[in-house]
């Protein structure tokens, strides 16, 4: 028994494993499981699933279409989904703009945006960084210049992941440029099926294409797609970021890549010996295994605390910075662990059909997920800007 749970929860957790066994598509936790990559339809038939059932969007009331779970099942739900290798929900609107429009948005754009995300009718996107712009966020240059019922707005922003399935986009733009930088910047809803947006994709050193920049040129925004009030859209987007950042941590899918790593490196062998048992492997999975449990506990106390204010602390950012540590030391064994077989890229590997002719299963996809990785210490702010969060926000340095 797990003891860090009522025995309610616990119930709630079986419940969960139930639904999952019986629902989750095979093609679906295969592929996720495999670090294959998923397309649109994919997302889409995941979405469907849970929409059915009530558990989409798990941040929300009730009132709005969510199950009205409390922050205990929240993550109970997220851990199990990971250990069951099912697809992430796509947060931009479920876990990102949803929580932002109840705490922020006027009732007419709640009572319009919120049904459209949770139907699948609206697929959004993040329009926060820019070149020049990424960790100094508060430095974007995204200007919003107001002209009687609607703002004109022009900029780039960059990095934005999904954004060539997306239909809308929320920004961070600039609408006084006079003060404090932090100070005159706004949060609005865009149309990407404007003529004045277009997308353009970012190819990574992995080989995909899940990022992209978006050129905005003169595009109206009615004052009605304002969230909040205008110059106060810091205040809105660093109540996003802490929850963007809780979910970068993701103890589930962390603890699935685990599992799965274990099982690569037991299947390897150095010696006529399994690389369990060699020291250096076994040293590094154990150092990986007590991260974990680390970050599990200190993920469980963030729970506590956001239980009684209602959302993450300063503390995201410190489990943004351990969670993005230790899923990158999980990719960096595992290939490792398969050795030359990690080297190819080979794109149709990334395909559920791929018969790898050589080297052990699912090797070919691992060096393309260590390559994307990387990313994991960058986006969402990068480890230095986290740890300066935590220090001044956390310890009142």
């Amino acid at each position: 028994m797990d003891l860090s749970f009522t025995a309610q929860e616990l119930e709630f957790r079986d419940e969960v494993r139930d639904y999952l066994r019986a629902n989750l598509p095979r093609h679906l936790s295969e592929k996720n499981r495999k670090g294959l990559r998923l397309d649109k339809e994919d997302y889409e038939e995941w979405h469907d699933i849970l929409r059915k059932k009530g558990w989409l969007a798990v941040s929300w009331p009730t009132e709005h279409g969510g199950p009205g779970w409390n922050v205990v099942q929240k993550y109970i739900f997220d851990v199990e989904c990971g250990l069951a290798n099912a697809p992430r929900v796509v947060p931009f609107g479920f876990n990102m703009l949803g929580p932002v429009l109840l705490k922020y948005g006027s009732e007419a754009q709640k009572n319009y945006y919120l049904p459209r995300i949770l139907s699948g009718e609206d697929w959004w996107c993040q329009g926060y960084s820019e070149p020049g712009a990424g960790s100094d966020l508060a430095g974007l240059r995204t200007s919003a210049v107001r002209h009687d019922d609607h703002y004109v707005v022009n900029g780039q922003k960059t990095w934005t992941t999904l954004g060539q399935h997306a239909n809308k986009i929320f920004c961070l733009v600039r609408t006084n440029p006079d003060v404090k930088k932090q100070e005159g910047i706004s949060f609005m809803l865009l149309d990407m099926t404007d003529p004045g947006i277009s997308v353009n994709p970012i190819v990574t050193i992995d080989g995909g294409a899940e990022i992209n920049e978006v050129f905005i040129d003169n595009v109206e925004v009615p004052v009605a797609d304002l969230v909040g009030e205008e110059n106060k859209g810091w205040t809105y987007a660093k109540y996003l970021l802490t929850h963007e950042r809780t979910g970068i941590a993701n103890i589930g899918h962390a603890t699935a890549q685990f599992e799965s790593m274990k099982r690569i490196v037991n299947a390897q062998t150095r010696a006529g010996k399994p690389l369990l048992d060699d020291p250096y492997f076994a040293g590094r999975l154990a150092k990986l295994e007590i991260e974990l449990e680390a970050m599990r506990i200190t993920n469980l106390r963030m729970v506590a605390a956001a239980a009684e204010t209602g959302a993450p602390g300063p503390e995201s950012s410190i489990l943004k910075v351990l969670g993005a540590k230790i899923r990158q030391e999980i990719t960096d064994v595992a290939r490792r662990a398969v050795g030359p077989y990690a080297l190819p890229y080979i794109p149709e590997a990334f395909d559920l059909d791929f018969d790898d002719p050589v080297g052990p299963d699912d090797a070919a996809p691992i060096a393309a997920s260590y390559f994307n990785f990387r990313k994991f210490s960058i986006f969402g702010g990068s480890d230095e800007i986290q740890k300066n969060i935590y220090a001044k926000m956390g310890l009142g340095l």
